[in-house]
């Protein structure tokens, strides 16, 4: 156990030097570890320490980039609360620069995972441990292309001295395709969601072929090809026809405490009260009020247009999860209105004014909806098993967006008939009336519906042409924001790194 425990904090040094490129500890460190140290045991911890990577992905802060920097997530100041010199204005109205810390946060908590699968690639783990590795390799990769559009790249077993190269948005994409592709047939077939199987590799190939245009291009001038939407089509059939999943009648099960039983999660990293959350209850606390339990951070809240996009009775907007109800007083979905306790007393601010989230969310906020301005999302929600340590699994990838990239496909490839069935059968579970008709717009206004907080939205917006808008409290935008920066201290340790344009 001693060796294990020993060879485990050496590859986590050698991550980690993977990013900073520290050359004399890379040579030393080197000179310390060999391949014929490594044991199959080596390697099946190796590739548990691997997925515990993903539970890092979910940053609650302000490198929760994907998210604050779209039309449903934003973080008002509230007096000496929330401003950071200005760093959440910044991700909501598009005004970063490549020194924003949030956005440097999230590229070195990508590139890290990456760094850790590479490195266990050199290694003789067996063909489905070989596959796993490279599933979560190659979602790492679609996460950096997305954001960044230029990844570092090593091969398994080179030198820690050499500056990673870099792939383009383009040559990402191509990569993820061959890999998931590849490795198909030696992930297994079913397993519990929080190993990569050869669903979730459909999924993530649905995903690279949906995005497949935009990424090989500068993410303003593109035109989607009907054969990558026949691709994508293929690879939702591929886990549709599996019969493995559906969706759920309680849509807020899939985000729960008990969401480890979801049919709907394909893929997701798994979190185990009072040893593993990763940052799950960061979704919880940034948005709840001091008041309320758990006593919250009163940070991030939606937008009114968000809000105002639901029906009434659509449970996606409104719902309960009865032991959280019980525990608490609070609702899921999206908090709006005066709030209670568990006993049903009614709530107040610090200053004695009722808790009563208002839709008016000044990026400012001040006077007596100082505290409670704002409507706030509650859609994973609290685990009193351990608030600070939950259960509630992190999703990553889930049925719903499959039917709904599906339905997208079949719409761009011209089929509204089909695409329209799917929507309605989807809105229909989650208590919505039947569309009529089914344009992009409206399939766009779905997808945030359904996926709200699940770190597609900024992706879709690009997609669709309509990340450069202005919506509540953000003036249009420059091109330049369809990418985030490198910033210096990352192009200075990898000089194949180019400045994206505009920075």
């Amino acid at each position: 156990m001693k060796n294990i425990l020993k060879f485990l904090a050496v590859f986590i040094a050698i991550t980690g030097l993977g990013i900073t490129g520290c050359t004399d500890l890379d040579e030393t460190l080197e000179d310390r570890l060999t391949k014929d140290q490594v044991t199959a045991a080596n390697v099946s911890d190796l590739l548990a320490e691997l997925y515990k990577t993903l539970s890092g992905i979910d940053g609650s802060g302000a490198d929760k980039v994907f998210e604050h920097t779209t039309d449903i997530l934003m973080a008002p100041t509230r007096g000496g609360d929330w401003d950071d010199n200005g760093a959440w204005r910044a991700l909501h109205q598009h005004k970063w620069d490549p020194e924003h810390s949030g956005i440097g946060n999230r590229y070195q908590a990508y590139t890290s995972g990456l760094f850790s699968a590479i490195d266990l690639l050199q290694y003789d783990a067996n063909s489905q441990q070989q596959a796993e590795a490279r599933f979560i390799r190659a979602l790492y990769v679609f996460w950096i292309a997305d954001g960044w559009g230029q990844v570092p790249m090593r091969d398994p077993g080179s030198a820690l001295s050499e500056d990673p190269y870099v792939m383009s948005g383009g040559e990402a994409v191509d990569f993820i395709i061959s890999e998931l592709e590849s490795i198909m047939s030696n992930l297994p077939e079913t397993s519990d969601h929080w190993v990569a199987t050869q669903s979730a590799a459909h999924a993530l190939l649905a995903k690279a072929y949906i995005n497949k245009d935009v990424f090989s291009s500068d993410r303003q001038s593109f035109t989607i090809s009907s054969e990558n939407m026949t691709s994508v089509i293929a690879n939702c059939d591929a886990i549709i026809n599996t019969g493995d999943y559906a969706l759920e009648s309680d849509f807020y099960m899939n985000f729960s405490a008990d969401n480890e039983g979801s049919k709907e999660i394909i893929f997701s990293s798994r979190n185990t009260r009072g040893i593993q959350s990763g940052g799950v209850q960061g979704r919880y606390y940034s948005t709840l009020h001091y008041n309320q339990k758990p006593s919250g951070w009163n940070g991030f809240t939606t937008l009114a247009d968000f809000y105002d996009s639901f029906e009434e009775g659509d449970i996606r907007r409104h719902g309960e999860v009865a032991a959280v109800k019980a525990a608490s007083g609070i609702e899921a979905g999206l908090l709006y209105g005066q709030q209670y306790d568990e006993n049903g007393t009614a709530l107040e601010d610090r200053a004695g004014h009722p808790l009563f989230f208002t839709k008016e969310s000044p990026i400012i906020s001040g006077g007596a909806t100082l505290e409670t301005s704002g409507i706030r999302i509650m859609k994973y929600t609290p685990d009193y098993g351990n608030v600070d340590s939950p259960e509630n699994d992190l999703v990553l990838l889930r049925y719903a967006d499959v039917l709904l990239m599906k339905a997208e496909a079949l719409l761009r490839n011209g089929d509204s008939a089909s695409a329209l069935t799917i929507v309605n059968q989807l809105r229909s579970i989650r208590n919505a009336s039947e569309l009529s008709s089914l344009s992009l717009d409206i399939l766009l206004e779905e997808r945030g519906r359904e996926l709200y907080d699940e770190n597609w939205r900024r992706n879709d917006l690009i997609r669709y042409g309509k990340y450069l808008e202005a919506w509540a409290e953000k003036p249009a935008s420059d091109s330049k924001y369809l990418l985030f920066p490198f910033s210096s201290s990352q192009i200075a340790s990898n000089p194949n790194l180019v400045q994206n344009p505009g920075y």
